[in-house]
């Protein structure tokens, strides 16, 4: 990925902090000597080593994952950014948080193994209702998917946030992505500022 030094992320806690918030993403590789995408969530293992998720055992992409160097693209909140909103010169840009992670992929069928990556995407994202769904389906189920874990290499991150503009025009940014609802990418910025 292009990333100017102004909008790079180099710190290593904030890339993984990146990741948990906001991982739902692509896992893009070849099939056939094609590039493929699946979107999916996915899970960082507790040494922040390895990427973990799952899909469809009749997705053809997971016929030639293994072995494969992926990529793996995940993106926070983004939208456009109106020169208008600046008190100095400037272009139409789009602001946006961006990471690229690449490692080498292996499979896994281990019903045991598949169990606990399904209960636990379950519970990190049943955690915020008020009444949880508790994993409950049949084992048998477990045959239909095929886990995927990726050995993290590389971690490329970039937050696009309008560094590279005055304090002025960033905060005029933020107040008019507010108005425009756009609450996410301003509470981003704000953090950010």
């Amino acid at each position: 990925m292009y990333i100017p030094a102004h909008f790079e992320v180099s710190d290593s806690a904030e890339k993984f902090s990146f990741i948990e918030e906001n991982a739902f993403g692509q896992l893009v590789s070849t099939v056939r000597g094609r590039l493929f995408a699946t979107n999916m969530p996915f899970l960082v293992s507790s040494d922040k080593t390895r990427l973990l998720g799952h899909i469809a055992r009749q997705n053809p992409q997971h016929s030639e994952l293994a072995g494969q160097e992926v990529l793996v693209t995940l993106q926070g909140p983004h939208d456009y950014i109106s020169p208008s909103w600046y008190s100095t010169p400037g272009v139409p840009t789009w602001n946006y948080q961006a990471l690229h992670l690449y490692g080498k992929c292996t499979l896994f069928d281990d019903p045991a193994r598949l169990k606990e990556l399904v209960d636990t995407l379950t519970h990190k994202y049943e955690a915020g209702f008020e009444d949880p769904w508790m994993p409950d389906y049949k084992s048998s189920m477990l045959g239909a998917i095929v886990g995927v874990e990726i050995a993290i290499s590389e971690v490329q991150c970039k937050f696009k946030l309008s560094q590279n503009r005055s304090l002025q025009d960033r905060q005029q940014v933020i107040d008019q992505l507010e108005a425009i609802g756009s609450t996410d990418l301003a509470k981003v910025m704000k953090r950010h500022s």
